[in-house]
This record gives structure tokens, C-alpha cells and sequence, in this order.
């Protein structure tokens, strides 16, 4: 089973959490998002401004995934929806992936609270839009040249999913 946790109450996994992060960054990050920081400084800061919705997952203590949720919309006593971005070594795509999206999602409506929750694709990953999916997820919107990725104009695509109410 799956097991994830925060990544302040386990420091030990920084360096492995960024060494991931760096591997995969091409894949989610557009032009500005280092705005002239190293790797480490921007994945510091990206852990501190996300705090306590940065979580690592774990395979025999190793760090071979990571979710945080961003731009939280909601007031000091409920959050309404957030912005999901995952990564996952490579070796642990697949089945395994699924089974990590499923319990986190839930984690995040029936723990944390959430009513929706949104994620930003670049149209051309067909793989994390087939994850999502698998994970309830719709489309909900195609923003246009909504920035630059590799100095070229770059469109984004909007999936959420709503708690289901029992």
C-alpha cells in the first residue's frame, strides 16, 4: 500500500524529493517558474510556500513520488479547492500510480477537506491526462498561449474533480 507523508514531519527526504523534482521539472514547469533561482532555492521555496500540503511518497523509505497542492482557495476555517501537481519516478509508473492517485485524492476530500480539485496539463501529456482521468478527473477548459514553455507560446489544459457526497 502506498504510504505518504508530509515532507517537514520526514526533512530527511529533501535532497531525495528534489533529486526527483529535477528529473521531471521540463514536464511541469513553464518559463517562469525559477525566475533566476537554482533548482534548490526554487524547490525550497516551492515546499515553504506550499506548507502543510507537500507530501512525499515512499517505497521502503525511499522518495519515489511527490503532490503538493497550490493556490488554495477557501478562509482560516475551510478550504474550498486547491491545484494538484504530482511527479513519480519513472519506474513506478503505471498500476502503481493509479493506486497512489486514488488514495491521495481521497485524502484530500475526506482529510484536508476539499470540495474540487484542480490540475494544469500541457495538452501534449497524454500520460498524466490518462492518470487523471482514471482518477475522476474531467476537462474542464483549454486556456490558449496561456504561457511560454521553451521560449514558445503554450497552452493549458484544466481537469478537476468534485467530492462525490454521500
Amino acid at each position: 500500500m502506498p504510504k505518504f507523508v508530509n515532507i517537514l514531519q520526514k526533512p530527511a527526504y529533501f535532497e531525495q524529493a528534489l533529486f526527483l523534482y529535477k528529473k521531471s521539472c521540463k514536464f511541469m514547469d513553464d518559463d517562469y517558474a525559477k525566475n533566476g533561482c537554482s533548482s534548490y532555492d526554487y524547490f525550497s521555496k516551492l515546499v515553504l510556500r506550499t506548507q502543510p500540503f507537500f507530501y512525499v511518497f515512499l517505497e521502503n523509505e525511499k522518495v519515489i513520488g511527490l503532490a503538493y497542492l497550490d493556490n488554495l482557495i477557501g478562509d482560516s476555517k475551510r478550504i474550498h479547492s486547491a491545484e494538484l501537481s504530482t511527479c513519480f519516478d519513472r519506474k513506478f509508473w503505471g498500476d502503481y500510480t493509479k493506486i497512489c492517485s486514488i488514495i491521495f485524492i481521497r485524502f484530500c476530500f475526506d482529510v484536508i477537506g476539499l470540495t474540487k480539485i484542480k490540475a494544469l496539463v500541457y495538452p501534449e501529456n497524454f500520460r498524466v491526462k490518462g492518470l487523471l482521468e482514471f482518477a475522476g478527473f474531467k476537462k474542464e477548459a483549454l486556456l490558449k498561449d496561456e504561457t511560454l514553455r521553451n521560449n514558445k507560446l503554450q497552452d493549458i489544459e484544466i481537469y478537476s474533480c468534485r467530492k462525490v457526497e454521500k
